[in-house]
């Protein structure tokens, strides 16, 4: 009952949900399988409830954890009470944990415990109790040894002193407190690196409120440091903080106050300071890494839930100047039938020839559709194909292939193609990402697909775990041909994992086409709990039940016959009846709960749909070859490449995407860029602002 606890205060979700879905889980069940066909049970939470649950789960484990490694350490100096021991055990905060665990740390050999072997403690505590006398006088029967003098003995007291305030508990949580409210941020260039940072020249001299710094741009003073460009610090002022210690140690203005308050500067400046500068650029480095994590996830699903083509014959272009255009040929299904190169651009300028060729393979082949990669000779090439005259229509599409060069290099790539090298691979990936782009951005690290923002910066474990989190919840959302898909994209599929997928490959392989979801039973290691949390995600088109292409559970057919029977139609007729479906009631179906019942009418009333969008074809402007065509005060169409917390970048048809700075988003004060732009969106932009020499453009959205 304590996790749980802790889970509500920490997000306010409901005791009962929460209980349900910490059993779920201890069960092996998956977010997506809980969010989808559990909802009963959480009350219809989505993924990210769900997720938030499994998290703060973990949060909670690492915190008990924690108490029993502290309390195990302090048992065994002996030092362990009872009052402290329960102190530990109530204490669900990792900060004011290892406050509570400070004092019994084992340290080094430091300037107190020098003191404290001097024999120095008794005067320390004489001193700080403040309760009159002379100091002097006070440390004469500890002139021995090492301690040649009043001055030595005196100054070992005050380093004993600094310890202890620096590891009072209840001043360190008031100090935290102003170090989170009043930290000003300053970073200053490093003596010599103005020429060699010039991109950070914006910061060679910043300050402003650690709270109030926005995410993006803590991440860039952030890199700016650990690239050695410049210093950073975040405290608030000296003075504040020094009022706030001496208001809890210093208790007059005789000599030993003094003393105290002369400790208190040095526990401060030599062990406080340093130690709480240290914590609150953590939370804030954490707060930012969250945020742009945030930004990376929202990107990822909305790239990997782009539009697909569908199943068509593809001729698919990786463009390139003095190594030539790089072409293959695909089928309906991205099994390679063709390659070639081509040189149309300069230097061979090869243009009729590789018009010629190009003709040839559309006919020979029955291409459908030209994929072209966006990057170098990407726009030359395009104009190139745009201008071959087919003998059908062909339509030409440009395809962003951040990461392609990735995959071509992978052992996923290698053993998909062990004959072909990386540039044949390549292209192959480049046409396979406009037949179905979530299928083939899979197989690359999400890190790759060019939509991050300051990824590198940011806490790479909680980075990967958010975005294979966005990975398996867009391969299930969509769900998966199991007759069709690899075994890379099976191994997302809820439940599965690598070696069942493997498995289910196999067994396509040795027995053909899989035709029934019953059938999948009968894949070696694929037992029960695989198939309960898989089964409603997995697609067989023209199997032998037409649920077993939706997202119907096939814990719910019984419940779907019933319906067909309470009818008196066919199974088949029933599916995609909207009207007869729209007529049914739960009351009539009491056994199902409403979540059940609300999920399976809506799922046969439109069953096999693709939540995705359609394609469409962008036309950029033809005026524009560089950056030197474009002229402030264009307007122009181009596609979101990128969604920031600062803005939008836009490809609009040359090399150099340009920005859209969230204050020219829209009319009203935009917080998150992500509420009024999407990546993959057409939009039309006007030219505000342009520097050549910097290769920046700014927009406006119009």
């Amino acid at each position: 009952m304590i996790q749980v606890d802790f889970i509500k205060k920490m997000n306010g979700l409901p005791v009962k949900s929460i209980k349900n879905v910490l059993s779920l889980l201890e069960d092996d069940a998956t977010i997506p399988f809980i969010s989808r066909y559990r909802k009963e049970m959480t009350g219809g939470m989505d993924e990210v409830q769900v997720g938030t649950i499994r998290d703060e789960g973990k949060r909670f484990d690492d915190v008990i954890s924690r108490q029993k490694t502290i309390i195990s350490a302090i048992y065994e100096q002996g030092k362990l009470t009872t009052n402290l021991s329960n102190s530990i055990e109530s204490c669900f905060d990792l900060t004011l944990l290892e406050d509570l665990y400070l004092p019994y740390k084992v340290k080094r050999l430091t300037k107190g415990e020098k003191a404290r072997k001097l024999g120095l403690e008794p005067l320390a505590k004489m001193i700080m109790s403040q309760r009159g006398g002379s100091p002097i006088q006070m440390s004469s029967p500890f002139l021995k040894g090492d301690v040649v003098d009043e001055d030595a003995a005196i100054g070992g007291a005050k380093d004993i002193m600094a310890e202890w305030i620096n590891e009072n508990t209840s001043l360190r949580a008031n100090l935290r407190q102003l170090f989170e409210r009043k930290s000003t941020l300053k970073s200053k260039l490093v003596k010599g690196k103005d020429s060699e940072g010039e991109k950070y020249k914006d910061y060679f001299d910043h300050s402003e409120s650690l709270s109030r710094c926005a995410s993006h741009r803590f991440l860039a003073l952030y890199r700016a440091n650990r690239e050695g460009f410049v210093s950073l610090k975040a405290r608030p002022e000296d003075e504040d903080a020094l009022d706030e210690i001496e208001r809890f140690f210093v208790k007059g203005n005789d000599e030993c106050g003094l003393l105290v308050q002369e400790a208190c500067s040095e526990a401060y400046k030599r062990l406080l300071r340093p130690s709480l500068e240290n914590e609150v650029l953590n939370i804030a480095k954490y707060r930012a890494d969250k945020e742009a994590i945030s930004v990376f996830t929202k990107n990822l699903r909305q790239l990997l839930l782009a539009p697909p083509l569908g199943a068509k014959r593809i001729l698919a272009i990786d463009p390139g100047f003095r190594t030539g255009c790089k072409v293959v040929c695909i089928d309906e299904h991205g099994a390679l039938l063709t390659n070639a190169t081509i040189f149309p651009h300069p230097p061979q300028k090869e243009k009729a020839k590789a018009e010629a060729k190009i003709s040839q393979l559309v006919e020979s082949y029955k291409i459908d559709t030209i994929a072209i990669g966006d990057g170098t000779a990407g726009r030359e090439t395009e104009r190139f194909v745009k201008h071959i005259r087919f003998n059908r229509d062909i339509e030409v599409y440009v395809v962003r292939e951040d990461g392609a060069s990735i995959y071509s290099a992978s052992s996923i790539a290698r053993k998909e193609f062990p004959d072909y090298d990386v540039t044949v691979r390549g292209s192959v990936s480049i046409g396979r990402r406009l037949m179905d782009p979530l299928a083939e951005l899979v197989k690359i690290d999400p890190k790759s697909v060019g939509v991050g923002q300051y990824q590198h910066e940011v806490n790479q474990l909680l980075l990967k775990e958010s975005l294979d989190d966005v990975v398996v919840s867009c391969v299930n959302t969509v769900g998966v041909d199991v007759n069709t898909a690899s075994a890379y994209l099976l191994s997302y599929i809820s439940g599965l994992g690598a070696t069942i997928a493997e498995n289910i490959v196999q067994y396509r392989n040795e027995n053909g086409k899989i035709k029934s979801r019953a059938e999948l039973k009968k894949v070696k290691r694929f037992g029960d709990k695989a198939f309960e949390q898989s089964a409603g995600f997995i697609r067989i088109q023209d199997g032998e039940n037409p649920l077993d292409n939706s997202s119907v559970h096939p814990e719910s057919y019984d419940f779907v016959k019933r319906i067909a029977a309470f009818y008196r139609i066919k199974l088949e007729d029933l599916v995609g009846n909207s009207e007869l479906l729209s007529e049914l009631k739960q009351a009539d179906f009491p056994e199902v709960d409403k979540y059940t019942f609300d999920d399976v009418i809506s799922e046969l009333k439109k069953p096999v749909r693709d939540p995705r969008e359609k394609v469409k074809v962008l036309e950029f402007d033809y005026r524009l070859k560089t950056i030197s065509d474009v002229v402030i005060g264009m307007t122009l169409t181009g596609i979101v490449t990128n969604v920031t917390n600062f803005g939008a970048f836009v490809n609009i048809g040359i090399k150099e995407n340009g920005l859209i700075h969230k204050s020219n988003l829209a009319d009203t004060y935009v917080e998150d860029p992500s509420q009024f732009i999407s990546l993959h969106e057409h939009v039309d932009v006007k030219v505000l602002e342009l520097d050549v020499q910097r290769k920046r453009i700014g927009l406006k959205k119009v």
